[in-house]
């Protein structure tokens, strides 16, 4: 059996009677942007979203990205990839490195006005040659075509950008708005697999826009305030499946349910 969802969980659980000093993710904000009844289901009821499945090929790519950089940051040198795009930087070498990559420490900074405590773990930072920092995250896929950042989905990817240099800006960093994402695309074209994947890397840039974290905390915080379980966005898939499932369900045990026309 499942543990996952076993019992609701009491840890991490927010509570009103003390509210300071909650420790909320970068993921957790992004939950909340978009849909806030399945934020605070999962904080303040205690139930989290069905989890997605592991993508453990990213996350090599990942760990192989990061050693690389770091063997250049060694040597303060620019690896070769940036000197390709024309980017002055070398990869920045900092004590706190290791804390700013694990994801139950990251960057962290506490916003006054709602009381939490935020962080995010960031995959890289590169400094320019005025101290200024370039947050960087790696990513990985196997595409055809451009690499680009038009898509939707990708509005998640940017979000978690700015709220690293918002981390960072917070904790007094001179940070620019233009951060990369490193992006590593398998090449399918190949004549034979030959036991390994070949990635093409390139480097996408991204002008960040932090504006929009101050209010969102804030009204991240009056939602978890609330004794009302917030309305369900329209387009939650998961709001949805609840919804639908328990109605389904309810139907097939006999029971009356009110008309409404199932999205399907």
């Amino acid at each position: 059996m499942s543990k996952y969802y076993f019992v609701p969980r009491t840890k991490y659980r927010f509570n009103p009677e003390k509210p300071d000093g909650f420790e909320l993710s970068r993921s957790k904000i992004d939950v909340f942007v978009e849909c806030p009844r399945c934020f605070y289901v999962d904080l303040r009821l205690g139930v989290k979203r069905v989890p997605g499945y592991p993508f453990t090929l990213n996350s090599a790519v990942d760990q192989l990205l990061k050693r690389e950089f770091d063997s250049w940051r060694e040597k303060g040198e620019t690896h070769p990839l940036m000197a390709e795009y024309g980017i002055d930087a070398v990869p920045f070498a900092h004590e706190k490195l290791d804390d700013w990559r694990h994801n139950f420490t990251g960057v962290r900074h506490k916003h006054e006005a709602s009381g939490f405590l935020v962080y995010g773990a960031v995959d890289d930072i590169w400094e320019n040659q005025k101290a200024r920092l370039a947050v960087v995250d790696y990513k990985a896929t196997s595409k055809d075509g451009k690499l680009d950042l038009s898509a939707d989905w990708q509005d998640t990817w940017k979000r978690q950008m700015e709220v690293y240099q918002w981390l960072l800006r917070g904790n007094d960093f001179d940070v620019s708005k233009r951060g990369y994402f490193v992006y590593a695309n398998a090449d399918k074209s190949l004549g034979s697999f030959d036991r390994k994947l070949v990635f093409d890397l390139q480097i996408l840039p991204y002008d960040g826009d932090d504006q929009w974290i101050d209010d969102t905390l804030v009204a991240a915080k009056e939602c978890l305030m609330s004794e009302d379980v917030p309305e369900a966005r329209e387009e939650c898939d998961y709001c949805t499946f609840r919804d639908v499932s328990a109605r389904v369900i309810a139907e097939a045990e006999g029971e009356d349910v009110p008309d409404q026309e199932l999205p399907f």
